[in-house]
């Protein structure tokens, strides 16, 4: 079966302006991430720390997925998302002209995200409403390419507001763009109800209905694969600042890693089947580790960015798990599924930081992002049961039956 083509997708209005949205998004994420790293890294010196503020802001997802999701479902998708980005610029405000501390920066950036995977969740959900079937994945697929184009031209602005205004400045301009973002998403979309309504607390519906999802053998294995080849490419990536050792250098190797990101999902959303996504998913993920490696043998920025770039066109792989995802969860907490799958990724990423950021402290960073590519090779072949499209996890845990490839 032919699969959906981009014209189709940019067709639909409301895929256009939650494109524009989540570029905005992005490219400002960007900005604040290099800024507060490099902030961080220029006051202490020290790799753990400048790791732990790259990061910073996915490790409130595990709090926020843990006990908020539910609201995803049942509060209207647009609220959700213009109040995250409302609450996005006022933290970067704070962040660019308080005057705080380190601590106290990074204690903002935790406690102001509890409700981020709540946000992430409504934007998420309301994709495959707006379109369906295969258009679902292509559409997936052209966000990643635009959130790999937005975290070069983020990292691109990024270092041009560091050489002229300092870290400030440009956690301003990441508080003027999420401002942007707001109204943009405020004036295109239409009012849409909330999903579901719940009979009880947020917290205890939260609860509820995580464990209702983790109980499903095969949404379990689909997630799994979905957080943990990310968490050791999350490490790696928050050692190139310290491994590098300036902002310039480090914004090339991680434009470069972006790069690399946008031709892989671009590639394989375009000319790949989406049968054939599917069973590229296993040599995918084994990618996404390999290129790590050679850092071992501490190669220069050239060198560097070929090998991020080489190594993060592996996260297509995660295109081929997508439709199986929509069909394997309840259409009635959608919205807390994709926050529970974004939860998941974020905080098992920020964990990866600092863990790879404890390593580097004592064995160097080089040597550390070289364990990282290490650590994904074994998590991706451990995961091969789920990312091989012929085999299925039933609720028992035990290998299902094969199923045919859809698509073809």
């Amino acid at each position: 079966m032919k699969g959906a083509t981009f014209g189709e997708v940019f067709a639909v209005k409301e895929f256009r302006v939650l494109f524009a949205g989540f570029v905005l998004l992005i490219v400002g994420d960007s900005i604040k991430m290099l800024a507060l790293s490099v902030l961080v890294y220029e006051r202490t010196g020290s790799p753990g720390l400048s790791a732990a503020a790259y990061m910073a802001g996915w490790l409130p997802f595990i709090f926020g997925g843990l006990f908020l999701l539910s609201l995803a479902d049942r509060v209207p998708a647009r609220a959700l998302m213009v109040a995250g980005e409302l609450i996005r610029a006022v933290t970067c405000a704070l962040l660019a002209w308080a005057g705080m501390p380190v601590w106290a920066m990074l204690a903002l950036v935790i406690g102001t995200g509890l409700l981020s995977p709540v946000f992430f969740a409504a934007r998420a959900a309301m994709l495959p409403e707006v379109l369906p079937g295969d258009a679902f994945v292509l559409g997936r697929s052209v966000l990643n390419v635009a959130s790999a184009g937005g975290q070069i031209l983020g990292l691109a602005v990024g270092g041009a507001f560091l050489a002229f205004a300092g870290p400030s400045g440009a956690l301003g301009v990441t508080a003027g763009l999420s401002v942007l973002g707001a109204v943009v998403l405020r004036a295109g979309l239409p009012f849409t109800r909330a999903r579901g309504a719940g009979q009880r607390g947020a917290v205890r519906q939260t609860l509820q209905v995580n464990r209702r999802l983790l109980a499903d053998g095969r949404v379990r294995g689909l997630l799994l694969a979905g957080w943990l080849p990310p968490v050791c490419l999350a490490g790696a990536e928050a050692m190139v600042v310290p491994y590098l050792g300036g902002q310039g250098q480090a914004g090339v190797v991680l434009a470069a890693a972006a790069g690399g990101m946008a031709v892989g999902e671009f590639a394989v959303g375009r000319f790949v089947t989406p049968g054939g996504r599917e069973r590229l998913s296993l040599p995918l993920a084994v990618l996404l580790g390999v290129p790590w490696l050679g850092f071992a043998l501490a190669p220069g920025v050239a060198w560097a960015a070929v090998l991020a770039a080489l190594a993060t066109a592996g996260l297509a792989y995660q295109l081929g798990l997508q439709r199986r995802f929509v069909d394997a969860v309840p259409e009635e907490v959608r919205g807390q599924a994709f926050g529970l799958q974004s939860a998941g990724l974020m905080t098992g990423q920020a964990a990866g930081a600092a863990l790879v950021g404890g390593l580097g402290e004592v064995a160097g960073p080089g040597e550390a992002i070289a364990v990282s590519g290490a650590m994904g090779i074994v998590v991706a072949v451990a995961l091969a049961r789920v990312l091989r499209p012929a085999r299925v996890i039933s609720t028992s845990g035990l290998p299902g039956p094969a199923h045919p490839t859809p698509g073809e």
